[in-house]
């Protein structure tokens, strides 16, 4: 019997846990995926890897809670088994803190994560220029470690990862059943989408073992995130721009902005920039389409524009496109009819 052939261009994050999904969801079918870049070198990981969402606007809440509880409950449940290690998945407590008061005053993840509650005075008084606060733990992914993790899974499912640059989806047909488009920023050119537009990440990691919290400042332009091994400070949300080359000046200014969170980073050593472009503007796009053209017709099923907050959402949204695209593969043919007894 013949098996849907499902191409997953990417190999980020939402890439690699889209293509985990649909071969770990019945009925079979045979999954490549196909990247230009693969870990270290995507734009996951550069991402600081804590599950704390990002509200999209023209997502309803209902959804944007039941992909963020369902990406908690797979991380939690790894954070809790012998594979936590390999994946690089643990818990982590902290403070998100607001200079000022804000109104929506219980978030709609507040139910996920786990101990959600108000910071008592006491905690506020290390935050002296803030009046208000949630403490909470939650979980971290060492974005690389995780990501290379994925890929184990994936070979040991029988998933080939292979390196190929695209000029366009259509080099994919007729070869693949379904293309799921999981590029990112790539989907400028990939599938012409001028609304996707690159958001500038730069942040710190230092050598830091003696901060333990996380601390994240209102809407999380500025944070402090402990890891397994380092710290990574940020951060940067600059639209439109397409410089990969670390800015100093901006370093400085993470730095500053940290220190005044938590100024025992003074002491902080090993300090190592990174920039990395989230695919944003649009917000996320998940559909399926067929494309028409001179070759016939193209099933394609996009899953990109996660922002800065990919992370947090990827295992449920994972699993919605996933559902998506095994809906769009064209069925098996039915076997031939017995023929009907002599009588």
């Amino acid at each position: 019997m013949h098996q849907p052939q499902v191409a997953v261009v990417g190999a980020g994050v939402v890439g690699l846990s889209t293509a985990l999904c649909l071969s770990q969801l019945g009925p079979p079918c045979a999954v490549t995926v196909v990247a230009d870049k693969v870990t270290p070198h995507t734009t996951s990981d550069v991402a600081a890897g804590m599950l704390i969402p990002h509200t999209y606007p023209d997502i309803p809440i209902s959804k944007q809670k039941q992909w963020f509880r369902e990406t908690f409950d797979h991380l939690f449940a790894i954070a809790n088994s012998a594979e936590a290690e390999d994946a690089g998945v643990h818990l982590v407590s902290g403070w998100q803190i607001f200079r000022s008061v804000p109104t929506e005053e219980v978030p709609f993840w507040a139910d996920v994560v786990l101990g959600f509650r108000r910071m008592t005075e006491a905690e506020l008084k290390k935050f002296p220029q803030h009046v208000f606060g949630y403490a909470f733990t939650t979980l971290k992914c060492e974005s690389s470690t995780y990501l290379s993790w994925l890929e184990k899974r994936l070979r040991a499912s029988g998933v080939p990862i292979v390196s190929r640059r695209l000029g366009d989806l259509w080099e994919l047909h007729p070869a693949f059943d379904v293309v799921v488009n999981c590029s990112g920023l790539g989907s400028r050119q990939l599938a012409g989408d001028a609304e996707v537009l690159p958001v500038r990440g730069q942040v710190l990691r230092v050598r830091a073992p003696w901060v333990k919290h996380f601390i994240r400042e209102g809407a999380g332009l500025t944070y402090v995130y402990p890891g397994a091994s380092d710290v990574v400070l940020g951060g940067t949300r600059q639209e439109g721009a397409w410089d990969l080359r670390p800015d100093a000046q901006t370093s400085r200014d993470i730095f500053s902005r940290c220190c005044a969170l938590e100024p025992s980073l003074r002491g902080a050593a090993g300090l190592r920039e990174h920039v990395g472009l989230r695919p944003g503007g649009r917000g996320v796009r998940l559909q399926a389409e067929r494309v028409r053209g001179a070759a016939g017709t193209l099933r394609v099923v996009h899953h990109y524009g996660h922002g800065g907050g990919g992370v947090a959402v990827h295992w449920g949204a994972a699993l919605e496109a996933a559902r998506l695209a095994r809906s769009c593969a064209p069925a098996a043919p039915a076997p031939p009819a017995a023929p009907a007894p002599r009588l």
